[in-house]
C-alpha cells in the first residue's frame, strides 16, 4: 500500500515493512525489532523482505529537499509503520543540525565528470556519522517507547567506534562497548573513543586484528546466554538501520547530477562492505546507477573477488588506511544472498565453507552478476600516497589515504559516456595525519572543538582475543550502570 504525501516529495510506502534473515532460521521482524536485534539469531543478517521501489517521478519529486528531509523521506519505506513519519524526520533533523557543513554531504568537483561527496562533516570526522547520529535517535525513541535498555557491542576498524561512541554517550538507555584492535587505528581514531569518559561508555583494546573484533561480537551474539542476560544490541552495518541510513547520501548526489534523467556512478573505499552496500541498495530502489567501484588497499580479498572469483581469506595487514583493513567483508553476506537468488540453504552452506576452509565457493554465475554492476580495484600504500600527492598538487585538495584510494579507483573505472562519478570521501584528512604529512608535507589540524584531543586522558583496557575475558568485561559495565 502506498499513498502520495506530495508535500514530503513523491508517493509514500504506508505497509508494514518486514526483514528476514540471510540464513532463513529467524523469525520476520519490523524496523524496531531489527534495529535492537543488530544480528539475527541464526547468525545471519537482516534484509528488507521486498525492496521499495520509486519511481522516476518519485525522484524527481525529492530534488531540492534539505539533507534531513531528504534522508526520512529515503529511509521511510524500510521503517514502514514502526516509527511514524513526522517522529523520523524530526530525528533526522536533530541528527544533521551539528554537521560542519550546511549542505551535509556536499559535492566537490575534481575533474569533469568527477567528483568527490565528502561524508566528514559529522562530529567525529568520518563518514560513520552519518548513520551513527541517526540511529543514536532511533535507538532512544524505541527504547524509550518500550520501557527497556540494550547493551551495543562494536568492532570498528577506525572510525565507526568514535562514531558509536559519539551517538550514544550518556544516553540513559544504552550501554556500549567498542572493541578495536590493539595498536592498529591511527592515534586519532583511538584517541576519539578512549577520551569519553562518559559512565555508559567502555573501550577494549584487543590484542589481535579487526576481523578478531568482529568474529568475538559475532560470537556474543550466538551466545543465547549473554545475549538475553544483557539484552545485547549492535551498532555496526551488521545492523541493518545502519545501511537504511547510508543510502540518503548516494541519493542526494545523484539527484545533485541529474538522476533520474542521468545515469551516475559511483566509487565507494571498502573494508565490511556496508557503505558499497548502501549504493547498491540505492540502485535495487531503481536510482539509476551505472556503476559501483569497490577501492581496496592492500587487504584486497574483495578485488581479488571481482577480478577471479577468488574470495579467500589472507592474514590482515596494517595499511595506511586502517579502516580498510579487513579480510571478512560482514556486509558482503547481504549481496551474496541476493546474488544467490534469496536462497538461505545456499547461502547457509557458502558461509559455513568459507569460515571452515578460508575459501568462499561462489559460481560462476552467480560471479557474473556481481561482476555485471561491481568493478574492484587495489592501491598499495606507495600508490596512496602518490595519489595524495597528486591531488595536492593538480586539484588543491587534500584526501585522506582512504578517500584516496577512491578517487583513484573512480578514475580507473569511470563508465566514461558523459556518465558523472562520485567518489566517496569517508575521512577528514586530519584523521591521518602522518600520512597526509608524509605524502604532502603538509599535516591537517584537527578542528578547534578538538584542539585539544591529544591532551585528553584516555580510558581502555588491553585485552587478550578471549571471548570469557571480553563478555566479562561487558558485564561489569553493564552491571555498574544497572545496579
Amino acid at each position: 500500500m502506498h499513498r502520495p504525501l506530495a508535500e514530503h516529495g513523491g508517493t509514500f510506502y504506508t505497509a508494514p515493512m518486514r526483514y528476514i534473515s540471510t540464513r532463513g532460521q529467524a523469525p520476520a521482524r519490523d524496523f524496531a525489532d531489527v534495529l535492537l536485534a543488530g544480528l539475527a539469531e541464526d547468525g545471519g543478517l537482516f534484509v528488507p523482505e521486498s525492496w521499495p521501489h520509486f519511481t522516476p517521478a518519485d525522484w524527481r519529486a525529492m530534488r531540492g529537499l534539505p539533507y534531513h528531509a531528504l534522508a526520512a523521506r529515503v529511509m521511510q519505506p524500510f521503517v514502514g509503520d514502526a516509527i511514524p513519519f513526522e517522529t523520523l524526520r524530526k530525528i533526522c533533523r536533530d541528527a544533521y543540525a551539528g554537521f560542519g557543513h550546511p549542505a551535509v554531504a556536499p559535492l566537490v568537483q575534481l575533474e569533469t565528470n568527477l567528483f568527490t561527496q565528502e561524508l566528514f562533516h559529522g562530529p567525529t570526522l568520518a563518514f560513520k556519522d552519518m548513520a551513527m547520529q541517526v540511529l543514536g535517535r532511533l535507538f532512544d525513541h524505541v527504547l524509550t517507547a518500550r520501557d527497556a535498555r540494550v547493551t551495543i557491542v562494536g568492532a570498528t576498524s577506525g572510525d565507526t567506534g568514535s562514531a558509536a561512541i559519539e551517538a550514544c554517550a550518556g544516553r540513559e538507555r544504552v550501554d556500549i562497548m567498542i572493541l578495536h584492535p590493539h595498536e592498529r587505528t591511527s592515534l586519532v581514531q583511538r584517541r576519539q573513543m578512549t577520551t569519553v569518559h562518559a559512565a555508559n561508555v567502555g573501550n577494549i583494546a584487543l590484542e589481535g586484528t579487526f576481523d578478531d573484533c568482529q568474529d568475538l561480537v559475532k560470537a556474543m551474539f550466538a551466545d543465547t546466554q549473554f545475549r538475553t542476560e544483557v539484552h545485547l544490541s549492535a551498532v555496526n552495518s551488521i545492523n541493518w538501520a545502519r545501511i537504511a541510513a547510508q543510502i540518503p547520501y548516494y541519493v542526494a548526489a545523484a539527484l545533485a547530477l541529474g538522476a533520474p534523467d542521468r545515469e551516475v556512478a559511483f566509487s565507494v573505499p571498502t573494508g565490511n562492505f556496508g557503505n558499497v552496500l548502501a549504493a547498491w541498495a540505492a540502485r535495487r530502489m531503481g536510482l539509476p546507477v551505472a556503476r559501483l567501484i569497490v577501492g581496496s588497499n592492500r587487504n584486497d580479498i574483495l578485488f581479488r573477488f571481482l577480478e577471479s572469483n577468488d574470495m579467500s581469506m589472507v592474514p590482515v595487514e596494517p595499511s595506511l588506511s586502517p579502516s580498510m583493513d579487513i579480510q571478512v567483508s560482514s556486509n558482503f553476506e547481504r549481496l551474496l544472498f541476493e546474488l544467490l537468488e534469496r536462497d538461505p540453504v545456499a547461502l547457509t552452506t557458502t558461509m559455513q565453507r568459507f569460515r571452515e576452509t578460508g575459501r568462499m565457493p561462489v559460481p560462476d554465475a552467480t560471479w557474473h552478476r556481481a561482476r555485471g554492476v561491481l568493478h574492484g580495484f587495489r592501491l598499495d600504500d606507495a600508490g596512496t600516497e602518490a595519489e595524495i600527492r597528486r591531488l595536492h598538487a593538480e586539484c588543491g585538495y587534500l584526501a585522506d589515504p582512504h578517500t584516496a584510494i577512491g578517487i583513484a579507483a573512480a578514475r580507473a573505472h569511470a563508465p566514461g559516456h558523459g556518465v558523472p562519478t562520485v567518489a566517496m570521501a569517508t575521512a577528514h584528512p586530519a584523521k591521518v595525519p602522518d600520512a597526509m604529512e608524509r605524502a604532502t608535507g603538509l599535516r591537517p589540524p584537527l578542528p578547534p572543538r578538538m584542539a585539544d584531543l591529544y591532551e585528553r586522558e584516555e580510558r581502555f583496557t588491553v585485552l587478550p582475543n578471549d571471548l570469557a575475558v571480553v563478555e566479562a568485561k561487558v558485564r561489569a559495565l553493564v552491571g555498574r550502570n544497572r545496579a
